[in-house]
């Protein structure tokens, strides 16, 4: 029985789909072990250099990498089986983090931080590249939302349970342990994804091994940019990353030295931001169903960009923490209705190459915004920064509206 004829109802419930299931298990541990990374590392820098600038400078030449590797990670995906590329991204990045807590039995190693983070960002595109595109070969192309926003859920509780945990390992064991645990997840995550496989639908090698990597990646190129709302939105995110990569840095920042915060109230903003995309999560597939793509789009990213301009100007944790969560909310609607588009639109053979195009635009600015954004906040403070960010992010929203975005559909 092959994997196309064995497929399920569409009534039935997506955990009734055992491929699915373990898949989502998988990187859901794993982004457990992300949030001990994204807790430790950024402390990691403050403790050792105290700016938020070399925070930024990190994030910037991790996104270099990522931005580098996307020009080619689609025709990696479309070329190569999909499941063996995961597997191996998680292996490689196990490997790449188990190298921090090592180095660090010898003393701080900053200089390594620049060598890990830009090959794990590299690593990591790939891995998300071929993420994107394995969702169609685990359901039915009706239900990519659900699926997108089951995973995304999923995540945002990791994400919450993460960073609080993170905050209790650092305040006990120290930074590197926590991103130790981090190595432990890829590595777990790694040998869960071997059990799953994928739909037959899959790359067609014998047809794109004909072609030059210049002609798969014009393919994939011509195909996004002549779809007039995948078209929109990729030069529309290009702006929002802009403004938004360095933001992480910036509320760590904020917390931790702006508003006295330890380790462990760094992690407990975190984790309760992360709740935000677990409500973000859940709502994203009734919105869409009442409102439409455009609505549920612009509509997201506004009220994402509310949230930052006024974050930079709370002085108290609570709210810091409740306006994180409102725009880590907002965003995740925009997100999994931007991802789930794209899935839904793009023929299967192409979706690694048309993924890899967009990412590698949509991020293409991103390096440089982490850059001016962390050294706004330590220049001219975080207030005057968010309050910028969050107006440019709020123009974004109202852009889209006068693009196709605004009529896009799944057909």
């Amino acid at each position: 029985m092959t994997a196309r004829t064995a497929e399920r109802p569409a009534t039935e419930p997506l955990w009734r789909n055992r491929n699915f299931t373990v898949f989502w298990s998988a990187q859901t541990l794993s982004v457990v072990g992300d949030g001990f990374a994204a807790l430790a590392i950024p402390l990691l820098v403050l403790q050792l250099t105290g700016s938020v600038a070399l925070m930024g400078l990190l994030t910037a030449v991790a996104g270099v990498a990522a931005v580098v590797t996307a020009i080619f990670a689609g025709v990696l995906v479309d070329r190569m089986d999909r499941r063996r590329l995961l597997i191996g991204a998680d292996v490689v990045r196990a490997g790449l983090f188990t190298a921090i807590p090592v180095a660090w039995l010898w003393g701080p190693q900053l200089w390594l931080l620049y060598l890990v983070l830009p090959a794990s960002a590299a690593v990591g595109m790939v891995f998300r590249v071929a993420y994107v595109a394995a969702v169609p070969g685990l359901v039915d192309v009706g239900r990519i939302t659900e699926a997108n926003g089951k995973l995304s859920a999923s995540y945002a509780v990791a994400g919450i349970g993460g960073p609080l945990l993170a905050g209790l390992v650092v305040a006990g064991f120290g930074h590197s342990t926590a991103i130790g645990v981090n190595a432990a997840s890829f590595a777990v995550a790694a040998a869960a994804l071997s059990v799953v496989r994928l739909r037959e639908d899959g790359p067609s090698r014998a047809a794109m091994s004909v072609a030059s990597l210049r002609g798969e990646l014009l393919e994939g190129a011509r195909f996004l940019w002549r779809h007039p709302a995948l078209r929109a939105l990729t030069l529309l995110l290009s702006a929002f990353i802009f403004l938004t990569h360095g933001l992480d840095d910036v509320l760590i920042y904020h917390v931790r030295l702006n508003l006295g915060g330890t380790d462990s109230t760094v992690g407990l903003v975190l984790g309760v931001a992360a709740g935000g995309t677990l409500l973000g999560s859940l709502a994203v597939a009734p919105l869409r169903r009442r409102l439409g793509f455009g609505v549920t789009w612009s509509g997201s990213i506004a009220l994402a960009g509310v949230a930052v301009a006024v974050l930079g100007s709370a002085r108290t944790v609570p709210v810091v923490a409740a306006l994180a969560a409102g725009y880590l909310g907002a965003v995740a609607v925009g997100a999994i209705c931007s991802l789930s588009l794209r899935q839904e639109v793009t023929p299967n053979r192409l979706l690694g190459r048309v993924t890899s195009v967009f990412w590698a635009t949509h991020y293409a600015l991103g390096p440089v915004g982490a850059a001016v954004v962390t050294w706004g906040a330590e220049v001219y403070g975080v207030p005057l920064v968010c309050l910028l960010a969050g107006g440019g992010i709020i123009l974004v929203a109202l852009a889209g509206l006068a693009t196709p975005v605004r009529h896009a559909r799944p057909g």
